[in-house]
């Protein structure tokens, strides 16, 4: 350190990490929200988060995070924006920086013990803490606007699944109702599927093929937009 820097010359806000978790839960895109059991705002529900450690990087903290919540490590996270309004916390001046998640459902093994935990879907949320319902718009319409040009939504279904699965996943997210034929012709020639050569009986026609996203189709996402 410098011999004339003095840090103790420098307001240091706190920084936090919260995380929007999605999946889809019975057919529903939901949110996972945590219930705060001290002030301030104790008794509201909000998004899972923590305070930033001294030896550990943004990225770390939002996977501690959404560990300590899911039992879940290895999913899909990507940093969304960073909220600092002077005013956000009552307790002091704290910067939070927002990721977003997102988890397949069946993946979630375990929530931290003494914590009480609920997947709330999107059209009925509670009233949330600090400017954690703003962070969470947000965060929807970033999984929204990035659906039309990359495979994020791949990332909440299951490692195989038929057309009609993902054509109701996107349905879902998007809440619209999409065109089945032109759903499936832009999908299948965008190239970014696979079949698994197994088939899945789905009502009374005909088992349908089972499809995964090919891991090695990012560049051919990128140079496609797959919904106008």
């Amino acid at each position: 350190m410098p011999e004339n820097y003095d840090p103790s010359l420098f307001e240091r806000p706190s920084v936090t990490v919260d995380v929007v978790i999605f999946s889809l839960v019975e057919d529903d895109l939901r949110a996972l929200l945590v219930k705060r059991e001290s002030p301030p705002f104790a008794g509201m529900w909000a998004l899972p988060g923590t305070f930033v450690r001294l030896d550990e990087s943004l990225a770390d903290t939002a996977v501690r995070a959404l560990t300590n919540k899911t039992g879940v490590r290895d999913v899909y996270t990507e940093q969304l924006y960073t909220f600092g309004r002077p005013d956000r916390d009552p307790r002091a001046r704290v910067i939070t920086v927002a990721y977003f998640a997102l988890i397949p459902y069946d993946s979630v093994v375990q929530q931290t013990e003494g914590e009480t935990t609920e997947w709330f879907s999107l059209t009925q949320l509670p009233d949330l803490a600090f400017d954690h319902a703003e962070i969470l718009a947000y965060a929807l319409t970033r999984l929204r606007y990035k659906l039309e040009y990359t495979a994020v939504g791949f990332q909440l279904l299951p490692d195989v699944f038929t057309l009609s699965e993902l054509q109701k996943a996107y349905e879902i997210i998007l809440d619209e109702k999409l065109d089945k034929r032109n759903f499936r012709r832009k999908i299948l020639t965008a190239d970014i599927l696979e079949e698994t050569g197994e088939k899945k009986k789905e009502g009374e026609g005909r088992p349908a093929k089972l499809y995964r996203y090919r891991k090695d189709a990012i560049a051919e996402v990128k140079t496609r937009r797959l919904f106008p």
